[in-house]
């Protein structure tokens, strides 16, 4: 403030009281306003729930990351000014989904993740997907290079995850492509025989759930073509199976087929992948559908509370934005597709 010219007189002390009750009510001044409209508030920060890696709202009692590709895309966007679009993206930043273990040594990346849930008190979700000859070459091939290789990683895989509460959710799509013929006759029996193998090491952590992975009902249309499968696997020592995991198909056709299932193996309980099912599948041949379709949604957001007694739990297996490969002009399968996940999270009939 500048100097005034005269010495002013002294106020009385009933001024005085006034005028500091004034200032105490009065804001801070802040010299010019800001150009531009402000951030929305809750963004990453000491007061976000994605700050401490915890859950949003109660909504789920699953570990967020606050540095998903999703999370770091928000910061991003609000550094640009583009805070309308940075909303509209929270809906999948603020949210828990899986982490995959990486082909090479799962290990660091797990133990950072577990370090993080285990401090926030949440259940860390991870898929494994890294079965020999995974999903027959098609992209993105991948997989260990054979039997050996598998257990080591897997085995590795476990260790990371220690005595972390963890759900995993077991090598996506690896029971379906032996039930529609996709893996070849001479490597069924091993792949079986691993995944059972692979269950039996994950549950030797003993706060550790296992669901395996059983297609959706867009693929294999009679749910009782992977009961055999599945219970060679090692079902009836998992805690359930998986479905709808990368795939669209909307809950209700997804609990039904579940349900159906669940009576031809012994009443075993699922969970759910709802990431991208908000406005189901698009119509025509499945492979090209499933391939960065245009117009989807997010679907139901991760939850324990189903409402359906043999549905543990609602999750985001497939991380919405991954691209699923070249098609339709996306990036390589698996690369954080910025564009095509605030579309996802546009169309979503969910608020953040």
């Amino acid at each position: 403030m500048p100097p005034v010219a005269a010495r002013p007189r002294r106020p009385r002390p009933a001024a005085v009281l006034g005028l500091l009750l004034l200032l105490a009510a009065a804001p801070a001044c802040s010299g010019a306003p800001e150009p531009g409209p402000r951030a929305p508030a809750g963004g990453p920060g000491a007061g976000s729930p994605t700050a401490a890696g915890g859950a949003v709202g109660g909504e789920a009692p699953f570990w967020v990351d606050p540095n998903s590709e999703a999370a770091r895309q928000v910061t991003a966007w609000e550094a640009t000014g583009r805070y309308a679009d940075a909303q509209v993206l929270r809906r999948i930043a603020d949210r828990p989904v899986a982490l995959w273990g990486r082909p090479g040594d799962p290990g660091p990346g797990i133990r950072r993740a577990r370090t993080a849930a285990k401090a926030s008190g949440r259940t860390l979700v991870l898929a494994a997907h890294h079965i020999p000859h995974r999903d027959c070459g098609q992209l993105p091939a991948g997989g260990a290079a054979d039997a050996r290789a598998y257990r080591g990683w897997i085995g590795a895989f476990a260790d990371a995850v220690g005595d972390a509460r963890a759900l995993v959710v077991l090598e996506p799509h690896a029971v379906a492509h032996v039930v529609d013929g996709c893996v070849r006759a001479e490597h069924r029996a091993e792949r079986l025989r691993l995944l059972s193998e692979a269950v039996d090491r994950l549950k030797k952590n003993r706060n550790t759930k296992v669901y395996l992975d059983a297609g959706d009902p867009g693929w294999i249309r009679d749910p009782a073509d992977l009961a055999g499968p599945l219970r060679e696997a090692g079902l009836d020592r998992a805690d359930g199976f998986a479905l709808n995991v990368s795939g669209f198909q909307p809950d209700a056709a997804v609990r039904a087929y579940g349900a159906e299932l669940s009576r031809a193996v012994g009443g075993r309980h699922f969970v759910v992948d709802t990431g991208r099912n908000g406005a189901g599948p698009l119509p025509g041949d499945r492979e090209r559908a499933s391939c960065n379709p245009p117009g989807r949604a997010l679907g139901t957001p991760p939850t324990d509370r189903t409402g359906d007694p043999l549905v543990d739990a609602y999750l985001w297996v497939k991380r919405p934005g991954e691209s699923d490969g070249t098609c339709r002009g996306g990036p390589a399968a698996g690369t954080w597709w910025p564009e095509q996940a605030l579309g996802l999270a546009r169309r979503a009939q969910d608020t953040p």
